[in-house]
């Protein structure tokens, strides 16, 4: 059976339920599909959101959808499996995996992304806890504690990597950098050390994890450089099957070509949060939604003068 919808929004983190809120509350039937688990679901609590400090991710997206639900909006707990732009007036077909197919005159998508982690023993099982990659997000709960950088092997991830290092003096004056598989410029090492960063070099072996808690660095030579917690910088791969799917264009770099209000290439789809932005918080995440989702009804208008 095919159900249809003013807006279906694929994307159940904060900036889909931030714009399915907008749409919602501007009386347009929306549906949100929100499967696939969010990229912060590990961390305990989130920080830098304005009225919402320290709250666990999981109790913010449970407001957000029961506030989604109040005004009528229908949430699903299901995946996109197949989306297309179909040629009768326009409509997009969803086909989710539960077997329902969704019927839209626009889409939202806000389906986040996917952060690849240096392949070392303990980095992915303490992923959110004591290893992580926003100083922003989670510098001040391990301030003044001893902190170190890991870097990986992906060659782009130096300037990253570099800059995690010249942040945590900020929270910690007890700062390491392990360059790993990296090649660090003597800029690089410079401009680090006039932070106060130690450079350890060598191979990292992995890291050491006693009692549930991180405790360091363990090196291929045998050293252990005791640490409490563990920057690393990711790479970033965008959950995009969806706008791959629809036809949007994307960059050099393979992220979604897109506005500041989040129009896509395709009319009719609109993007929000790190889908299309790596760098968006939890807080402007939400705002992006915000702005996606009332740029998203103007457009609805304009359609409805179109054919009036």
């Amino acid at each position: 059976m095919e159900e249809t919808y003013d807006v279906v929004v694929v994307g159940g983190g904060a900036a889909g339920l931030s714009a399915a809120l907008v749409l919602t509350r501007a009386r347009r039937r929306v549906a949100v599909v929100r499967g696939g688990a969010p990229r912060n679901a590990p961390a305990a609590h989130m920080h830098g959101f304005l009225s919402r400090d320290g709250l666990a991710p999981s109790e913010l997206l449970a407001v957000g959808a029961n506030e989604v639900a109040s005004y009528g909006g229908d949430l699903f707990d299901d995946e996109v499996a197949g989306a297309e732009k179909s040629g009768e007036q326009g409509y997009f077909t969803l086909r989710l995996a539960g077997g329902r197919t969704l019927s839209a005159r626009g889409v939202l998508v806000a389906t986040g992304l996917r952060d690849e982690l240096p392949d070392l023993p303990g980095v992915r099982e303490r992923w959110g806890a004591d290893v992580l990659h926003c100083p922003y997000c989670h510098g001040y709960e391990v301030r003044d504690q001893p902190l170190a950088v890991l870097g990986g092997t992906e060659p782009g991830g130096v300037a990253r990597a570099v800059h995690l290092g010249l942040l945590l003096p900020q929270w910690s004056s007890d700062t390491v950098f392990f360059p790993h598989a990296m090649t660090l410029s003597g800029e690089d090492r410079r401009r680090l050390g006039a932070r106060g960063v130690r450079i350890v070099d060598g191979k990292v072996d992995g890291l050491v994890i006693a009692q549930d808690r991180l405790r360091g660095v363990a090196m291929a030579d045998g050293r252990v450089v005791p640490r409490s917690a563990v920057f690393v910088a990711p790479t970033f791969v965008p959950n995009a099957a969806v706008l791959t799917a629809l036809g949007c264009r994307f960059d050099d770099a393979g992220w979604v070509i897109a506005d500041t209000s989040g129009r896509t290439s395709v009319p009719g789809v609109w993007v929000a949060g790190n889908v299309a932005d790596p760098r968006a918080q939890v807080i402007s995440a939400a705002g992006a939604g915000s702005t996606a989702g009332i740029a998203l009804n103007a457009d609805l208008i304009e359609q409805d003068i179109a054919v009036g």
